[in-house]
């Protein structure tokens, strides 16, 4: 049963991170033209298009696809937990929770973003690839306040390295916030 369990939850965080893109590409100016985008975007259109006709866009912020992608987290734990046999009565802590799992899941994706960004800058740092391009426009944004703060040490910028101690230390923080909520589900 674990192996199954393993099996779906690592299936819905592929997915997850799919609709996690399709929301932050357009807020970090993303190239749509990127073979990566495209991919993002032709995988998470059957969801996303149904939902924006009711949900139009504001602005750059696709609101369609943020339901759609809450719509998935929640789905994820949905399933997860009948697999485990949990009740589902308890809504408002499994809406709670899917809220708490999402911004973990953000997180953890700016975290390792982050590293394999900071890891092609230094492998390779003035070749083109759509990934390196695509973890750039993500990034960016993330660092820009760490390299106000920190600037460049002899050519070497290690905004990304204070930017992921920030993150997983905020990571910590929330969990510590979320713990009494979270041990009312165990």
């Amino acid at each position: 049963m674990n192996a199954l369990i393993f099996v779906v939850q690592s299936l819905f965080r592929l997915i997850l991170v799919a609709f996690l893109l399709r929301v932050l590409l357009p807020l970090c100016r993303a190239d749509s033209r990127n073979p990566v985008s495209r991919f993002v975007i032709q995988v998470t259109n059957p969801l996303v298009l149904p939902i924006r006709k009711i949900f139009p866009p504001l602005g750059r912020f696709d609101v369609a696809a943020l339901i759609a992608l809450f719509a998935v987290q929640l789905s994820s734990i949905v399933v997860i937990w009948l697999l485990v046999g949990r009740s589902l009565d308890a809504y408002q802590m499994m809406l709670l929770y899917a809220a708490y799992d999402l911004t973990v899941q953000l997180l953890q994706f700016y975290f390792y973003a982050i590293l394999v960004y900071a890891l092609l800058s230094w492998i390779a740092p003035d070749t083109y690839s759509p990934i390196g391009n695509l973890l750039n426009s993500l990034v960016t944004p993330v660092l820009i306040p760490f390299r106000r703060l920190i600037p460049p040490l002899g050519g070497l910028d290690l905004s990304a390295a204070f930017a992921a101690i920030a993150i997983i230390a905020f990571e910590i923080l929330l969990a510590d916030l979320m713990r009494p909520y979270l041990l009312s589900l165990i």
